[in-house]
């Protein structure tokens, strides 16, 4: 009989969402482009720093789903934005968020 692997608790701490995420944008770059080594922070945006396709998106919020069940929902975060705000998209909006929603599952 297999056991399902215990969630890790995930907290609502704007560091420790920081450090996921920055994890996760590493292993995509070092996976996808073979780049390591990326200085990732809060200011760091998605398409003009990190030069992240649409694709690339995709397999990040593949990610976060892992990482945060349905507690994120990235591609709902996406659609409420405009299309400049998607290309402006820096690390810390999306921490914010990821925050903002774990903050929510929490209260719920």
């Amino acid at each position: 009989m297999t056991h399902p692997t215990p969630r890790i608790p995930v907290t609502a701490d704007e560091q420790a969402v920081l450090a996921d995420v920055t994890g996760m944008l590493a292993r995509l770059l070092r996976d996808e482009y073979g780049l390591d080594d990326i200085g990732i922070g809060m200011r760091t945006t998605f398409n003009r720093d990190l030069e992240l396709e649409s694709i690339d998106l995709v397999t990040l919020a593949g990610l976060l789903q892992e990482r945060y069940g349905d507690r994120i929902n990235f591609a709902e975060f996406l659609a409420g934005m405009e299309f400049d705000e998607i290309i402006e998209l820096t690390v810390g909006r999306l921490v914010e968020y990821v925050v903002t929603s774990l903050k929510a599952a929490e209260a719920s």
